[in-house]
């Protein structure tokens, strides 16, 4: 009976005193709930303003204050600004960061102990971030931000960040600098359980019927939390599975980054690390193509890739000519850093690593750009051919040493319409495989008005 006592006896604050309980717990707080539990107390307010784990890891996607509303600029007060403001002296990147720089200057102020030097991962997700504001984040030394993500925000010019980002890697650049290693900037942000959370407090409640033990209060209000804890746990375990990267998935990415985009990467090439790298294709190499054709006219220039085509490989040689990278033994700006952002680390190695049974080799990451994939990819099964398998739909290589032109090809492949079997020198048509995909869309449109009708 003393054993059980003592064990009742344990409260919030003696769990939350604990160091490792306190890292593995805050990072799933929102950042509302953290600072309304240092309110709690002296006790809470020294637990959560002194501790540097209690903050590691800060969201402000879904706090209030930080959410411009209608995407119009607020004031310090999170109230819209009176027009007599807008005749000061302001750009339009001072207007849009205002509600996010606001929240900033008060977790480093004094009254909350200067937390925001403790922030290593900072999500900021569909907000207001202007480029100007990310310089702040990179240059000033109030920030200590090690991981940040600007999925989906609204107001960002992308030709500034780029140019901050080329200044902060620049060679002359003081040392130690700079301090943020990862930027996820490319990708979707996910819509979590927070948001799922709050989307399920505008469903009406179902009106409570007497009778019954789960008729009182508690029992419902445990049965809702329970759900909620349910509901959390499954988009977490969804989230924990293998990163679309490292699938069969085709496009990754919405936009089709720039070339300007591309030229960043490489610019920021071991410094800072993006949700995107470049691609490792043959021909991004200048000197391996001049030295397989003897002509530069192959040749791409560096492009983000932006296509995951599983771990395969070509369907024929089951490999591809750059090699596959891999967590262990690739260099690290061959690997994509992968969403979410780490909840418990900040550290590149952890935003890059997929998820691994034990004992279990690491998968094997093959992706490119869609220009060295024209003609060798289909875009509805994404099996591809490489460099050496296949040359491509555009300049396929006939059997007596000719090449095919795109008329050609329309005609060899009306012939296979006749007789039914696809021409071997002929393996994609349209982003179509010539073998099923494209006998299936000819066969599904044939007679009608589909695309053979």
């Amino acid at each position: 009976m003393a054993a059980a006592a003592d064990a009742t006896s344990i409260t919030l604050y003696d769990l939350l005193s604990n160091s490792l309980l306190l890292r593995q717990i805050a990072p799933y707080l929102p950042t509302a709930s953290l600072l309304s539990l240092a309110l709690a107390s002296r006790a809470f307010r020294a637990l959560v303003y002194h501790s540097p784990d209690s903050v590691r890891y800060l969201d402000l996607s879904t706090v209030k204050p930080a959410v411009t509303a209608n995407n119009g600029p607020l004031d310090r007060s999170g109230n819209s600004w009176r027009p007599e403001r807008m005749g000061e002296a302001l750009t339009e990147d001072d207007i849009y960061s205002e509600p996010l720089l606001s929240i900033f200057s008060q977790l480093a102020d004094k009254k909350h102990h200067h937390i925001l030097e403790h922030v290593h991962t900072l999500v900021l997700d569909g907000l207001s971030v202007p480029a100007d504001l990310v310089r702040k984040i990179v240059a000033e030394d109030r920030f200590n931000v090690r991981i940040l993500s600007i999925r989906e925000v609204e107001h960002l010019n992308e030709r500034k960040l780029q140019q901050v980002l080329r200044y902060a890697v620049r060679p002359t650049r003081p040392p130690g600098t700079p301090r943020l290693k990862g930027l996820y900037v490319f990708g979707a942000k996910e819509p979590g359980p927070a948001t799922e959370l709050v989307s399920s407090k505008k469903q009406r409640s179902p009106p409570r019927t007497p009778g019954g033990v789960m008729s009182s209060l508690g029992a419902q209000i445990g049965a809702e939390w329970n759900q909620r804890s349910s509901d959390a746990l499954s988009s977490a375990l969804a989230r924990s599975e293998h990163h679309k990267w490292y699938q069969s998935e085709g496009r990754v990415l919405r936009r089709r980054p720039s070339a300007e985009w591309a030229e960043t990467l490489k610019a920021c090439e071991g410094i800072i690390f993006f949700d995107a790298v470049l691609c490792r294709g043959p021909r991004h190499d200048i000197a391996a193509v001049y030295a397989d054709s003897g002509s530069q006219a192959a040749y791409l220039p560096p492009a983000v890739a932006s296509v995951a085509l599983g771990p395969a490989g070509c369907q024929s040689c089951h490999g591809c000519p750059e090699g596959p990278a891999m967590i262990r033994d690739s260099p690290a700006h061959h690997l994509p850093l992968l969403s979410p952002p780490p909840l418990h680390s900040s550290t590149i190695r952890a935003a890059q690593q997929p998820s691994m049974l034990p004992g279990t080799p690491p998968p094997r990451l093959i992706i490119r750009c869609e220009e060295c994939l024209r003609g060798r990819w289909c875009e509805r099964c994404n099996k591809w051919w490489d460099e050496k398998c296949f040359v491509g739909s555009a300049s396929t290589v006939h059997t007596n040493g000719s090449t095919l032109t795109a008329l050609q090809q329309t005609e060899a492949l009306q012939e296979m319409a006749a007789e039914g079997n696809p021409p071997h020198d002929i393996k994609v048509h349209m982003g179509l495989c010539t073998a099923h995909c494209l006998v299936e869309e000819m066969m599904s449109g044939a007679g009608s008005a589909g695309m053979w009708g």
